[in-house]
């Protein structure tokens, strides 16, 4: 089996669990995982549910595709972002209900929590508006991926970055639980925010969370972007 294949598997694998897990709903959405110098992204029109790894569709990253199916109609948001972020391993866009909630208020996530922090710094932000699968609209996500790896879409849904398509799936279910308590909360009234301070430490927290090393000492605290655990 070569890896080719297990990356088309593996990326069906992300797609049908993206609808699964309440992500993304009927043939809206998408994933792509990065290979070489190209991606492999999911195919246009097709309901996940009926496709097998070959339907999964290589692009060369002058937009090129091979293969018989047509690739998603975002493969030039998938592009760009992996051109303005070479680290990225795959990238997943979809339309889940929290996020879109706040992207047609034109709302952006601010710091409410300190978990937000996960997308790289003090808010996951919103990229302006414009029709999809244009290159105005990577435009408008660029200036907001511009240093995080998670933002709303104007009156149309979310898009994150990461390392590795376990990762993407990961980081998606993380916003759109911070979209859903935000939204929430702001059901209550006006919601108090963290200080850029505030964030500053979380940040640096994550960046020594995620680094190699002995582990903390007995009854200390350890907060990280997976969660928390209680010391004591």
């Amino acid at each position: 089996m070569n890896a080719l294949f297990c990356q088309r598997r593996a990326l069906l694998d992300t797609a049908l669990a993206m609808n699964r897990l309440g992500l993304n709903q009927g043939m809206a959405g998408n994933v792509s995982v990065r290979t070489g110098g190209a991606f492999l992204i999911t195919p246009s029109a097709m309901a996940y549910e009926e496709c097998v790894p070959a339907d999964m569709v290589l692009v060369a990253m002058d937009g090129r595709a091979r293969g018989s199916r047509r690739p998603s109609s975002e493969w030039r948001l998938h592009r760009d972002i992996y051109r303005l972020h070479p680290q990225a391993g795959a990238v997943l866009h979809a339309h889940p209900p929290w996020c879109t909630t706040l992207a047609c208020l034109e709302r952006e996530i601010p710091p409410f929590h300190y978990m937000v922090a996960v997308a790289g710094g003090d808010s996951i932000p919103l990229a302006g508006y414009a029709t999809f699968g244009t290159a105005a609209l990577s435009e408008q996500v660029e200036q907001a991926l511009r240093d995080r790896t998670a933002c709303l879409m104007a009156h149309h849904g979310m898009v994150c970055l990461a390392d590795t398509l376990k990762d993407v799936l990961a980081l998606a279910l993380e916003v759109e639980n911070l979209a859903r308590i935000y939204t929430r909360a702001l059901q209550v009234g006006e919601v108090p925010l963290l200080s850029s301070a505030q964030m500053a430490e979380v940040r640096a927290r994550f960046a020594d969370y995620r680094q190699p090393g002995p582990p903390p000492d007995a009854g200390e605290e350890e907060a990280g972007p997976g969660g928390a655990r209680q010391g004591g």
